[in-house]
């Protein structure tokens, strides 16, 4: 049994090393996003400004205070353990829950005070990639269903000229047309995806929220998917927020990364620099557990190991909400939450400490 587990541990060692080949090769290719190249349209494209948000009026804030300033396309990736409200966050982005205080700007409409009818209008702007392609998909509807549907509901498209798009659709997302009067179940988990992806740019969305569209993925379909959804965001101009708890991918398609703990943005800044030298103590945590396929470099890389478990978002530690679990806490981290202050002229940090 023990080398059984040893032998497929290797085997995940290697899938993700031809991964990164593979997303190496592409960025040779100069194919998707890099993380240093350059933002020539500074126009704030999406700015969120003191969002907070509860499930019910006597429920505590699951998230509170949070800032984020997003420029025309610009890619963004937000990073944090499973429960520190990225989901949630990417949701009320979209009003898909309805945002407790502050405000949501999309290209300078605030999204909170939207009608009906102009919301509707707004989200042929936003779409979203959610995590489970399965979940996501009517298993009623064949693939033309479910990618016409937008298109149809929106004028975008008329009986004559919908199979013409829809076929046109599956091909750029690597899809034969043949295929459009299958249902889900038939697919492998990466087509279902490409499908997702079809179906949200139906709308030519400015802005795509991908929420962990390939953690449910098999590691060797991972880099298609990501290199995808690069090269479409490239090609389409299009402004891309990507959710993942994955470190390991966010290098390759994110030009920004913010990092969320327990529903506040603890660290943002250029990819590359907060990767290279992470700021705060949890971002320096996150990094650290990130394996190396190269044992020999495993051997001597020190890793950070956190005490105790993730506070839960129903009962929030005083001060800062990292303190309990940070190895460089002091008692005066208990007494105040720490402001997102800047560091240097891009990166900020949420820690009295730097």
């Amino acid at each position: 049994l023990l080398d059984k587990i040893l032998e497929f541990k290797l085997l995940e060692v290697h899938l993700a090393r031809l991964a990164d080949i593979a997303f190496e090769k592409a960025e040779r290719n100069t194919v998707g996003f890099s993380a240093s190249s350059p933002i020539h349209n500074s126009h704030k494209f999406l700015q969120l400004s003191n969002i907070s948000f509860r499930y019910s009026p006597d429920s505590p804030l699951l998230f509170k205070n949070v800032n984020l300033k997003i420029r025309n396309n610009e890619s963004v990736a937000i990073i944090g353990s499973t429960g520190c409200g990225k989901s949630t966050l990417a949701r009320a982005l979209l009003r898909l829950v309805p945002i407790t205080d502050g405000s949501v700007k999309l290209d300078g409409a605030d999204m909170a005070g939207l009608s009906s009818g102009e919301l509707r209008e707004a989200r042929t702007h936003a779409q979203m990639i959610f995590q489970d392609p399965y979940a996501s998909l009517n298993p009623r509807m064949t693939v033309f269903n479910a990618i016409a549907e937008p298109m149809l509901a929106h004028g975008l498209a008329d009986k004559a000229s919908v199979t013409g798009k829809v076929s046109a659709l599956m091909e750029r997302v690597g899809l034969a047309p043949r295929l459009m009067r299958k249902y889900p179940h038939e697919f492998s988990g990466g087509q279902r995806q490409r499908i997702a992806i079809a179906r949200a740019l139906a709308l030519k969305p400015r802005l795509i929220i991908a929420d962990e569209p390939v953690s449910a993925l098999d590691v060797s379909i991972q880099a298609q998917i990501l290199n995808l959804i690069a090269q479409l965001c490239r090609e389409e101009n299009l402004t891309l927020i990507f959710i993942t708890h994955d470190l390991s991918v966010v290098r390759h398609i994110a030009q920004n990364i913010a990092v969320m703990y327990l529903g506040r943005i603890v660290e943002s800044g250029p990819a590359r620099q907060v990767l290279d030298n992470p700021a705060h103590p949890y971002t320096q945590a996150l990094l650290s557990a990130v394996p190396v396929p190269d044992p020999t470099i495993e051997k001597t890389r020190h890793r950070i190991l956190l005490k105790g478990d993730p506070p839960s978002p129903m009962n929030p530690p005083p001060g800062c909400p990292f303190h309990p679990r940070c190895p460089v806490a002091e008692s005066r981290c208990a007494d105040a939450v720490p402001p997102l202050e800047s560091r240097s002229d891009d990166q900020r940090v949420a820690c009295i400490k730097v």
